[in-house]
C-alpha cells in the first residue's frame, strides 16, 4: 500500500483560545510576540505550552516512576501504518465488545474515532477508552493507540488505562481531530519533539490515505 500524498490533518489547532483538559486555565498555551516589525527587522514569538495540550504523545515516564521518555522514542511507532475505528456510536467507555468486531492489526497503531471529534467545547463526559478496551488491544499487539479526546480516560482513579497500555509500551495519542478521516487504512505520521527527560510532548499529526484501503 502507497501513500496517495492526500495528506488529512488530524491535530488541534494551538492558540491562546483552544480548548484545553477540563477548561482549565493554567492548561492554555501562552504566546508573546518579543520581536516585531515596529522594534526590529523581524518577527518572533515565544510560546509556553504544556506537553500535555492539545494533540500530543504520552510516554511511560507519566505514568511509571522512572519509565521511557520522549527522547528514547523510536520513530518507528509513530510513522506508519494505521487503523482508524469508527465507534461514534459508542456512548461512555470503549468497551472491549464494541472493539471485537473491527479489524485490529498487530504491531500497528489504531485510532478510535468518536463523538468527540464533532464536538469543538470540552464535554466533561467525554468518550474515553475503558480498561477492557485497553486490554483487549494490548492483547491484539497494537503498537500505538490515539483518540480524539484530550485523555484516553475519564474518572479512573488507579488510571488503569494508561497503565495497561504504557506498562506494554504502548504509544497513546491524544487530542486527535477525526471527523474527516472515514474508517479505514492509512498512514500515520505523529512525530512528537525529541525532548530530553520529557514524558510527554505536542505533536503535529496527519493521515496520508493509501492507494488500496
Amino acid at each position: 500500500m502507497i501513500p496517495t500524498g492526500k495528506i488529512i490533518d488530524i491535530s488541534m489547532e494551538i492558540s491562546e483560545e483552544m480548548t484545553v483538559y477540563k477548561n482549565r486555565e493554567e492548561n492554555r498555551p501562552k504566546i508573546e510576540v518579543t520581536r516585531d516589525y515596529n522594534n526590529s527587522d523581524a518577527f518572533e514569538t515565544t510560546m509556553t505550552i504544556g506537553m500535555h495540550t492539545g494533540t500530543h504523545l504520552d510516554r511511560p515516564l507519566h505514568i511509571i516512576e522512572d519509565g521511557k521518555t520522549m527522547d528514547s522514542l523510536n520513530l518507528h511507532k509513530v510513522v506508519g501504518l494505521c487503523q482508524v475505528v469508527d465507534l461514534t456510536n459508542v456512548e461512555g467507555g470503549i468497551a472491549k465488545e464494541h472493539l471485537e468486531g473491527k479489524t485490529i492489526h498487530r504491531n500497528q497503531f489504531v485510532l478510535l474515532k468518536t463523538k468527540n471529534s464533532f464536538e469543538e467545547d470540552f464535554n466533561f463526559s467525554f468518550i474515553y477508552l475503558a480498561a477492557s478496551g485497553a486490554t483487549y488491544l494490548k492483547e491484539q499487539g497494537v503498537s500505538g493507540v490515539g483518540i480524539d479526546a484530550l485523555g484516553i480516560e475519564r474518572a479512573q482513579p488507579q488510571k488503569n488505562t494508561h497503565k495497561i497500555l504504557l506498562e506494554n509500551d504502548i504509544m497513546i495519542l491524544e487530542g486527535l481531530r477525526l471527523r474527516e478521516a472515514e474508517e479505514g487504512k492509512y498512514f500515520l505520521i505523529a512525530a512528537p519533539l525529541k525532548i530530553k527527560g520529557a514524558e510527554a510532548s505536542p505533536v503535529r499529526a496527519m493521515l496520508m490515505e493509501l492507494e488500496n484501503k
